[in-house]
């Protein structure tokens, strides 16, 4: 946590003290009157003048905050709680819950704040005992909706699907993980309705339905001061001033302490390093190889809450990863590729399925293994590489806790232990001051960095295959060759399968030994890296291959078009109306998977032509 502005803490924390020692201060008694000295100046006895009946102006300020600061802090607390409370399970939970908590804010929402407090006020009768209840209700809509919008930001990031990968229960990741992450947004509203709460208190005491006299409140003080401003302004000045200070201190120190536990922030200046040579230790388990065959997912798509059916935006997808290769998935934003590494691990969100096909791996078919089985394998034998490491590492916790916990989940081992092996592990990728960026929260790393912790948590119970989806997105060349390397070195070890998600060809040809070219769900092309770059045998292959920023430095040519929706997928061959090779015979129906050779295989109808001459055959297109 950075650390809080100071000068907010220290006025607010002034103004309460000030009021909470009121009754020790040896001030006058702040009901008693002197009608023979009303509207006095300021003298040595009462250093801020008497109001209109003689009572001591000071001694009623300071007695009147404690009316205002307990009504503020108690209604916006009850506020707080009971809204912030409903905002996560409605935002979390969903369907009937999420109905009726937004229904309910918005039934309290329809009536004007000030309005209601009046109605319940006149039917109640006036005092604190009244007031704070009310205006709890009336700030409960705004900690439910602010709430709520925190939570559908967060819900579906991969820190916490990963809470709910490793079995956590839905109560535990809300308090702990969806929660501290809303806190700012909360906060702020809190700051808010306590500013809100004093205002109303004050507005309610002027109209005679608050804070009923003779207990001074600035309500009161400044209602009874209008009546005599025509004859001193020193009685009407001093609540007013109060009032407003008092409001602004509010909002600046909640506004501190929301800029210091902020998880988001402006990380800190990218640092070049070398990469070190790894260190000895944490052995890889023995290889594995992971065989994927007829892989289709499906998504179920609903219009006014009635199910109208499902598209499948992956079909029949099916490749194999020996131990120890390194297998590259590419294609455009949108061919699939994610969401098959997805599918592997039993990941996909809440309306996805893997609705046919099978994935092997150890002798084991993933897709019909339970959540428990599934648990105890992810993260352990097969581990994958979120491609946004902000999004997947938890923004309220450490880099080493969340690597610890990576590792206790899997191994009876002592937290103690467990940080020790998160410190070597971050070491061992490359991080320099391990020690000191295990304490160390996301924000306050570099995007290299990120994705370097990224992989140690992912490598920390020793996997037998990595699936790293995009590990080098947004990187800067340098760092972008750094991950590569370190990925490399750790493949080689001991033999570890690697199944590379990318979009960059230039990549690929650095670091794998075969390619699956994906496009619009299904795959398109496939064989090893130095064939297919030489002799590509699909129009979309060699588009993306042009598409590669060229050595010279001249301009890439860019495919026409984009890939088409799951369920907008045209007749025949879905790459067709992007194709300089289109004939009328490949709209005509799907292409099937045709082997070209050993290792090579292509869904065109023209690969042959292709593969005579393909520069001849693409000119003349």
């Amino acid at each position: 946590m950075r650390r809080v502005n100071p000068i907010p803490v220290v006025a607010i924390g002034l103004i309460g003290l000030v009021a909470l020692m009121a009754p020790w201060l040896g001030l006058a008694d702040p009901v008693r009157i002197d009608v023979s000295n009303r509207l006095s100046a300021p003298s040595w006895q009462h250093w801020l003048g008497q109001d209109e009946v003689g009572r001591d102006i000071l001694s009623r300020l300071l007695w009147g905050a404690r009316s205002s600061l307990t009504v503020a802090i108690l209604s916006a607390s009850i506020g707080c709680a009971i809204g912030t409370s409903l905002g996560v399970l409605g935002g979390f939970l969903g369907g009937v819950v999420d109905l009726l908590t937004i229904r309910a804010a918005d039934v309290i929402l329809c009536f004007p704040p000030l309005l209601l407090a009046l109605l319940v006020v006149t039917l109640l009768g006036p005092g604190a005992a009244t007031l704070v209840p009310v205006l709890g209700l009336v700030f409960i809509p705004g900690f439910v909706r602010v709430a709520y919008a925190g939570v559908l930001s967060v819900r579906h990031q991969e820190y916490v699907e990963a809470q709910r990968a490793l079995g956590v229960g839905p109560l535990r990741i809300m308090l702990r993980t969806v929660l501290p992450n809303i806190g700012g947004p909360v906060l702020v509203q809190f700051s808010l309705a306590m500013a809100a709460a004093v205002v109303l208190e004050s507005g309610l005491s002027f109209l005679g339905l608050g804070v009923v006299p003779p207990a001074p409140s600035w309500g009161l003080m400044i209602g009874a001061a209008r009546q005599t401003m025509a004859q001193t302004v020193l009685p009407l000045l001093w609540p007013c001033l109060a009032l407003t200070m008092t409001v602004l201190t509010m909002n600046a120190l909640c506004d501190a302490v929301r800029a210091a536990v902020d998880p988001h922030g402006t990380p800190p200046r990218e640092r070049r390093w070398k990469l070190p040579a790894l260190l000895p230790g944490l052995p890889f388990g023995a290889a594995s190889s992971l065989s994927v065959n007829g892989l289709s997912v499906a998504i179920e798509t609903r219009t006014d809450e009635r199910k109208t059916g499902e598209v499948r935006p992956v079909r029949s997808v099916s490749w194999q990863v020996a131990p120890g290769e390194t297998l590259a998935i590419v294609g455009e934003s949108g061919s699939g590729k994610s969401l098959t590494g997805l599918a592997v691990l039993g990941l996909l969100p809440p309306v996805a399925r893997a609705s046919e096909g099978a994935v092997h791996f150890e002798g084991r078919e993933l897709l019909r293994l339970d959540e428990p089985a599934l648990r105890r394998l992810r993260g352990g034998d097969i581990a994958m590489v979120f491609q946004d490491p902000m999004a997947s590492l938890n923004p309220v916790h450490r880099i080493g806790r969340q690597i610890a916990e990576a590792i206790r989940v899997h191994r009876r081992v002592s937290r103690a232990a467990a940080w020790r092996e998160a410190v070597a592990l971050l070491a061992r990728v490359g991080i320099p001051d391990a020690a000191h960026r295990a304490r160390s929260f996301p924000h306050e790393l570099s995007g290299g960095m990120r994705q370097r912790a990224m992989v140690a948590m992912a490598i920390a119970n020793r996997p037998k295959l990595l699936i790293a989806d995009e590990p080098t997105t947004a990187l800067d060349v340098t760092i972008q060759a750094q991950v590569l390397e370190m990925l490399a070195e750790l493949k080689a070890e001991n033999g570890m399968g690697l199944v590379f998600i990318t979009h960059s060809l230039p990549v690929v040809a650095e670091i794998a030994d075969r390619v699956v070219v994906m496009y619009a769900g299904e795959i398109v092309e496939q064989g090893p890296v130095a064939e297919l770059f030489a002799r590509p045998l699909h129009p979309y292959t060699a588009a993306l291959l042009s598409s590669a920023p060229p050595e010279d430095g001249s301009l890439p040519h860019a495919i026409p078009g984009t890939v088409p929706l799951p369920q907008n997928l045209p007749a025949g061959c879905a790459f067709a109306p992007r194709c300089a090779m289109s004939r009328p015979q490949c709209e005509a129906a799907a292409p099937l998977l045709e082997h070209a050779g050993p290792q090579h295989a292509t869904r065109c109808i023209r690969w042959r032509a292709m593969a005579a001459d393909p520069v001849v055959e693409a000119a003349s297109a």
